[in-house]
């Protein structure tokens, strides 16, 4: 499998200073990030990593439960993921850390009934890749439901 390349530039201190993030493998795009922003409620228009965890995450979910619910015997139409990534402080450590991510999954399936999907989204929510990466994570949430 490949190897994939995010790039950051960073210029000036945590409080002042600001950054570019590229998505260098895909070219897909070049992003503001900023320490302030990253801690407000208003993004104003700046990316963060935890943004980025919460796409990394959302995509490899839904990939992962796509397969899961084959594996099952299901035929998925649509599923529709988000993946809310919460920072706050460490408290045993110092500084900041991922404090919790909720995945939220509404899906179309045939083929399934709900506790079916609900046993392939949960086998997602850990066999994924980047749910593995994200091990260390105290709480990962999990609402899934048929519509």
């Amino acid at each position: 499998m490949p190897t994939r390349t995010a790039r950051t530039a960073w210029t000036g201190s945590l409080q002042e200073g600001s950054g570019r993030v590229e998505l260098a493998s895909s070219g897909v795009g070049t992003y503001e990030v900023s320490f302030p922003k990253r801690a407000a409620d208003d993004a104003g228009g700046t990316t963060s990593p935890e943004e980025l965890v919460a796409a990394a995450h959302s995509s490899c979910f839904a990939m992962q439960l796509s397969a899961n619910v084959a594996e099952a015997g299901g035929t998925p139409q649509s599923l529709d993921v988000s993946a809310d990534v919460s920072l706050g402080p460490d408290k045993e450590r110092g500084g900041f850390k991922v404090t919790g991510i909720a995945l939220t999954v509404r899906g179309r399936v045939d083929g399934l009934d709900e506790d079916g999907f609900r046993k392939a989204a949960e086998a997602a929510k850990v066999g994924c890749p980047i749910s593995k990466a994200l091990a260390a994570v105290e709480t990962i949430t999990l609402d899934a439901a048929l519509t």
